[in-house]
Parts: C-alpha cells; structure tokens; sequence
C-alpha cells in the first residue's frame, strides 16, 4: 500500500471514530435529561426505579390539598386511579382542587416528591383584567 493511500485510510478511520464517539456522547446527555410522562394509573402499573424522574399528569382531586408551613401535600387523579405527591415551595396561581396539574418529581414508596408543579388552564383561558370588560 502507498504512503499516501495509508495516510487517507488512518484519516477517514480517525474520522469515523471522533464522529461515533460524538454522537455516543449526545445520546448520552439527551437520555439523562429525559422525563417520562405518566397518569396515575399508568405510573402505579409499571416498575419505576426511584432515581428516575417522572412527571404525572391528572386533576387535583377535590379535598386533598392539605398545607403545612411551606409543604404542600395533593392528591393527583385520572379519575380511575389516585396517587400522593408532596411539594416544598409556592405553587403557580392557577393551582387549585379540580384543576388540571402536572409535576415533575421522584416516586418514593408510592408517593411522589415533586420537585416542581405546573398547573394547566383550559384553551378559554382569559387574564382577569380581560373578564372585566
């Protein structure tokens, strides 16, 4: 084999290998920043390991909402199956009981600990200085 054709072959094999191990790299960083979005009833039907996050989505079940100091404690539904999230912090304004919710937490023995709590409005939504008029 020729010197210039061996030097050509190392390059593209160099190249190949940088190029592989680049996308290995961001594959890696997406699949840890990855969230699993689940119900009630779907996440207390699968084998979710503690270190994952989750994010639930359902109502706010009317009743559940219990305060005390700054931790919050909920009941989230899919009107079907219930689960327990418990929150540290202020919860968005829209946040109420029968409201559509999602949080983003960790499950520990059957509860959620949520880290952050998005509360949802419907499409009708209208800003209150809007309403008046």
């Amino acid at each position: 084999m020729k010197i210039h054709r061996k030097k050509r072959l190392i390059n593209v094999l160099l190249l190949s290998l940088l190029s592989g191990a680049g996308i290995l790299m961001v594959l890696y960083a997406l699949n840890s920043n990855l969230d699993y979005f689940f119900t009630p009833s779907e996440l207390l039907a699968e084998e979710v390991p503690s270190n994952r996050r989750v994010k639930v989505g359902g109502m706010v079940q009317e009743g559940s909402v219990r305060r005390e100091d700054s931790i919050i404690s909920f009941t989230i539904t899919d009107y079907s199956k219930t689960i327990d999230v418990s929150y540290t912090g202020i919860v968005p304004d829209l946040f109420k009981e029968g409201s559509g919710v999602v949080v983003l937490g960790y499950l520990n023995d059957g509860k959620v600990d949520a880290e952050k709590v998005l509360a949802k409005h419907d499409e009708n939504y209208m800003p209150p200085a809007l309403q008046d008029k």
